[in-house]
């Protein structure tokens, strides 16, 4: 894990410096002999300490919503409206409110929070029936990347500005990571025991969602906005993933589908009604070098096919069906989550 999060990061940092000139209209990206062995340009100092920032903010809100079911209410219902009012009336606004998919992943990601919410906070949890809503919500989230993926790959051939201000560049690569995203739907397993945990902060917890599909969804959703909201990667991707991970794995284990919920429900939020990359500390750029995306884009088919292979020999071995049981209980990673939430 520790190494992942590594090569994650060094892969940020520049090796040389790219001359970067902009329009109104359009960023034009002009490469004098430059070696382009690295994912962004543009991070300084001020740009390295609002990533920071941005992610502390995310799990800031992530751990006092968790922690309380009126603070839950007061962003996850209440903030949205108000947001939602400033931005039709103008007084809040951002190219990305000017996309569907904007508007769709706003809508998405608070279905989410507020079926998680419900099978938390009132009884619909102990019925059985409601550990299907995680598995359909997340392969709802999945499916509309997987569509805007085949969409950039047929519209965008050359460096264009979509219509939600996004610099995109289409290609083979978005074929490789849609079919990881397909991939990542597949191996949604044990979804049958999903309960809440039985402690003051009552978590939906996913146990059979162990280590392996969480850094194969990392990788895939990492491939995907970097290929399809590239403008916004570093934050739509490399930080929320983050986020979600250090939630995971230092405040609450077991919990990372909540956790990624949440803090993309934040976010998106954030970023459907403030234009946050018009500060210049914000403008982390991808480098659109076609052998990055096509890495990226393997890395997160490769893995992800490694997953449903473990899935299929775990399936195989141990005559366990997916569909109607947990398959990796023999696993430590379930075994900590199943302690950490007291169940």
């Amino acid at each position: 894990m520790k190494v992942i999060l590594a090569v994650m990061w060094s892969s940020v940092l520049p090796l040389r410096i790219m001359r970067r000139t902009r329009t109104f209209s359009h960023q034009i990206i002009i490469l004098r002999g430059i070696n382009m062995s690295f994912l962004y340009d543009g991070l300084t100092l001020e740009s390295f300490i609002a990533l920071i920032l941005f992610i502390c903010a995310l799990l800031f809100v992530n751990e006092i919503t968790r922690k309380s079911k009126k603070i839950s209410v007061l962003i996850f219902c209440v903030l949205p409206a108000v947001l939602a009012i400033g931005v039709v009336m103008g007084v809040l606004g951002s190219p990305t409110g000017k996309t569907w998919f904007g508007w769709v992943k706003v809508v998405s990601a608070l279905i989410g929070v507020y079926g998680f919410m419900l099978i938390r906070f009132t009884k619909l949890g102990e019925k059985r029936f409601a550990a299907i809503f995680p598995l359909a919500i997340l392969s709802l989230n999945i499916a509309e990347a997987v569509y805007r993926e085949f969409e950039v790959f047929a519209t965008y051939k050359t460096l264009t500005v979509d219509a939600g201000g996004v610099l995109v560049l289409g290609g083979v690569w978005n074929i490789f990571n849609a079919i990881a995203g397909i991939l990542c739907i597949v191996t949604l397993t044990g979804f049958s025991g999903i309960r809440v945990s039985n402690d003051k902060t009552k978590d939906m917890v996913w146990p059979d969602m162990t280590w392996m599909y969480i850094i194969g969804y990392t990788l895939w959703n990492f491939a995907y906005v970097y290929n399809c909201i590239s403008t916004r990667s570093m934050y739509a991707g490399f930080g929320i993933l983050c986020a979600a991970l250090i939630a995971e794995y230092v405040f609450k284990r077991g919990v990372w589908l909540q956790h990624r919920a949440q803090i993309l429900s934040v976010y998106v939020m954030f970023s459907l009604s403030v234009d946050f990359q018009s500060a210049s500390y914000f403008k982390i750029l991808p480098t659109y070098q076609e052998s990055l995306l096509m890495g990226i884009s393997l890395l997160s088919f490769i893995f992800n096919t490694g997953v449903f292979v473990s899935m299929i020999y775990t399936m195989v071995k141990d005559k366990k069906n997916p569909l109607k049981e947990e398959i990796y209980t023999h696993t430590n990673y379930y075994k900590k989550s199943v302690v950490a939430n007291n169940l």
